[in-house]
């Protein structure tokens, strides 16, 4: 069944996501601040909307998919925002990764409109985004999130609904905790490996299959090994998910050192100018240190 689905927040994530929707067969009206990736998408058979508050009024179901609590809040609740273009009845689902109070601020705001709100952040970055196997978390009404659960599984694989509203980016929270530690766990223990002289390459496929082993590895250590850190997930938008973790831990009095810890890499790489490299880019900060590099070409077959 066709809908009439408003999508706000093209970049790396929302442009493969809003594209699966098109060719699932839902009309979108679209808007996004960079021209590019709207253009790209009327192409597609989307329609342009002029302003937030534009798609909200031309939509049943509006998505929004932004870098963070600010920009949520500037787009929802903001001047030509979608709570100006809203009527009773109609869903909005942020799928953004953002502070779990924002979501529940928002929701209470545009639910005097008689409007109900799901907090939705995704986990699986731009290859997953592309081929539509995310794994989305979902917060919020039951009977909605039921009424949008097949439009969501044109976007992922795995859709979950984890509790009410805010709950969902209290997994994400979870989530990005677990992804930035295993990336630094793995980080950590190839320098070590590469430091002693023994090739990362055959670290990395004698470990893969036992406990050690793990999507986060099998997905990062090959960019690692190629050097290849574009972004599928920048480590700017890490550090936002880690500074949402531990401000939210030390409002419901969480002790989460680790993360922590791994916070403080990210901002030392982040003023070393490498903000914009993949999350894997951790793995720098240990190298800098061991002043050391891990790569494909690091041999020793003695």
């Amino acid at each position: 069944m066709s809908r009439k689905i408003g999508f706000i927040g093209l970049g790396i994530m929302g442009k493969p996501m809003a594209i699966n929707l098109i060719e699932a067969g839902h009309t979108l009206t679209i808007y996004d601040i960079n021209s590019k990736p709207v253009k790209a998408l009327v192409a597609l058979g989307a329609y342009q909307g002029m302003s937030s508050k534009d798609v909200a009024e031309k939509s049943e179901i509006i998505i929004t998919m932004l870098p963070n609590s600010l920009h949520v809040k500037q787009v929802i609740l903001g001047e030509n925002g979608v709570l100006e273009g809203l009527s009773s009845g109609k869903i909005i689902i942020d799928m953004s990764s953002i502070a779990p109070l924002v979501s529940q601020e928002i929701c209470s705001k545009v639910a005097e409109k008689g409007v109900v709100m799901l907090d939705a952040p995704v986990s699986g970055g731009e290859p997953k985004a592309i081929d539509g196997t995310l794994s989305i978390m979902v917060g919020g009404c039951e009977k909605a999130f039921e009424h949008v659960k097949d439009i969501l599984l044109k976007m992922g694989r795995s859709v979950v609904r984890v509790g009410d509203i805010g709950s969902g980016n209290i997994t994400k929270l979870a989530n990005q905790i677990i992804v930035a530690i295993n990336i630094s766990a793995m980080s950590e223990a190839m320098v070590l490996a590469t430091k002693a002289g023994v090739n990362p390459e055959r670290v990395f496929e004698a470990i893969r299959g036992g406990l050690a082993g793990s999507t986060v590895l099998d997905a990062k250590m090959p960019k690692i090994l190629e050097r290849n850190f574009e972004p599928g997930f920048r480590i700017e938008l890490h550090i936002k998910d880690l500074m949402n973790a531990l401000n939210t831990a030390h409002e419901i009095g969480v002790s989460v050192p680790i993360s922590s810890q791994v916070f403080e890499m990210m901002k030392a790489l982040r003023a070393d100018g490498k903000v914009l490299d993949d999350h894997c880019g951790i793995i720098k900060f240990y190298e800098s240190m061991a002043k050391t590099e891990v790569n494909k070409c690091t041999q020793n077959d003695a």
